[in-house]
């Protein structure tokens, strides 16, 4: 049994009726969410060696907290399905009941660092990682009485349009500002740098392709492995897969070229601006660069708080890559804000 089922099964057969029993009619929120490889779906066999069990979480009103978690610690059975309801993890030690008993608005501001009970500004929208969202919207619901999860999910589907498109904007620039240089280190020698620089071109196209499927991105180990379920985006993957493995500049070049020329044509379908071709020669030196679709999309932007925002200057995940920051939703925030000072609040 994958981690969302067994989670299901506990609440169905276990919770629920012990909170019916104590609390009839309380009204609350029982999902998998949070942190672990089965919120999303991938678990394996591999997931089980941490973290993995009887995992809930449940959101209550705040008055009810704590009464809630003395009788589930008193009256849940010593295991269900031969998995013990009480067992440490990596972040606490001591075996107890992992069922975490919080609100909708707290749970909310645990993963993201701003409450998404409200209205998000600008600068909270792009404080939010994919990963951080994922944990409030990818999970399963078994149960939401109050309906505070489903309208905090519902607030998270997507940004809002014009910061959408001038997040668009800022990977088609990074890779505009970036493809000729492929070709150009290798014809210098530097070959491990061309790699890497094919590498880097890739993500970004990976991350441009969560962007026009309107799907938020897992962190860096279920990358891949999201992107090639995205039902148009991985269209791009033969392109980018070639890139990454291929052993001259040149290769490199074609399969960037490639991923790059499937998400501009899937950006067209979706009627967005577009350009054909995606990738153009780089003025009259042997290698290429994109053509100029960035500014196609900024000048389809009205909202003056995006139209403010500094130029290429994306989301938390486009401008930082160090993990200390995009687990913080603190650092995140204060990063952004200070990159947006003078543009969106």
């Amino acid at each position: 049994m994958d981690g969302r089922a067994l989670s299901r099964a506990y609440f169905e057969d276990v919770v629920a009726p012990l909170l019916a029993r104590r609390f009839p009619g309380l009204r609350y929120a029982a999902a998998r969410l949070g942190t672990g490889s089965d919120v999303l779906g991938f678990d394996d066999a591999v997931s089980q060696d941490h973290d993995f069990g009887l995992r809930l979480t449940l959101l209550t009103p705040h008055d009810r907290i704590n009464e809630v978690v003395e009788s589930l610690d008193a009256e849940l059975p010593a295991d269900y399905r031969d998995w013990p309801t009480r067992f440490s993890t990596s972040w606490a030690r001591d075996a107890r009941p992992q069922i975490e008993v919080t609100s909708a608005s707290d749970f909310g501001r645990s993963r993201l660092g701003v409450d998404a009970t409200a209205p998000l500004s600008v600068t909270d929208w792009l404080s939010l990682t994919g990963q951080a969202v994922l944990e409030v919207t990818g999970g399963p619901v078994f149960a939401d009485g109050a309906g505070e999860l489903t309208a905090m999910r519902q607030r998270l589907e997507w940004y809002p349009h014009d910061l959408w498109l001038h997040l668009l904007a800022c990977d088609w620039t990074q890779a505009g500002e970036e493809l000729s240089f492929v070709g150009r280190s290798a014809s210098r020698g530097d070959d491990l740098g061309s790699r890497v620089l094919a590498g880097r071109l890739a993500h970004v196209g990976m991350h441009l392709g969560f962007l026009l499927e309107r799907r938020w991105p897992p962190y860096s180990k279920w990358l891949g492995t999201a992107f090639a379920r995205l039902p148009r985006a991985s269209a791009a993957l033969p392109g980018f897969r070639a890139a990454v493995a291929a052993p001259t500049w040149q290769e490199r070049e074609d399969g960037l070229a490639e991923g790059f020329a499937a998400l501009g044509r899937l950006q067209g379908e979706l009627g967005l601006p577009a350009t054909e071709p995606v990738t153009v020669p780089h003025f009259d030196r042997p290698f290429r660069r994109v053509a100029d679709i960035a500014r196609l999309l900024l000048e389809e932007i009205v909202d003056a708080d995006v139209r403010a925002l500094p130029y290429g200057v994306g989301n938390i995940e486009q401008v930082s890559a160090a993990t200390k920051v995009l687990v913080d939703a603190r650092r995140r925030r204060d990063l952004m804000s200070s990159l947006t000072t003078g543009g969106a609040g």
